[in-house]
């Protein structure tokens, strides 16, 4: 592995968070307009309550997406390692996302369509 990776990865904190969100923002699941929107937020909220390239409980690590392949009711997001799908995460629902199931750890269950939740033992 390269050094450079390395550093990237300890200036980006991978390996000190305990969730993974990705947003899918892709045109065939919602708007762009809609899908920036709620990407924006989610990015500005994320840093504003120093969760993002942040440590402890519930640091998180999000991605961007164009396609999560389920091509309705976006914006679509998953966050890992529950494995619950959100759909229609618009920039409205953010907020209440964020409360409830990053920092207090209840998913909302009315906004959940799937569940896959991910075994966090390390391989």
């Amino acid at each position: 592995m390269s050094q450079e990776l390395r550093e990237i990865a300890i200036r980006l904190k991978i390996g000190d968070y305990h969730r993974h969100i990705f947003l899918c923002v892709g045109t065939t699941c919602c708007s762009e307009d809609i899908g920036g929107a709620a990407w924006k937020k989610l990015k500005d909220e994320l840093k504003a309550r120093n969760l993002s390239l942040s440590e402890g409980p519930s640091a998180c690590y999000r991605t961007k997406v164009q396609c999560l392949r389920v091509c309705s009711g976006g914006p679509i997001l998953v966050v890992y390692p529950e494995g619950y799908w959100y759909g229609g995460m618009t920039e409205d629902r953010i907020d209440r996302f964020i409360d409830e199931q990053i920092l207090a750890g209840r998913p909302i269950d009315e906004w959940i369509f799937a569940r896959n939740p991910l075994s966090n033992q390390e391989h």
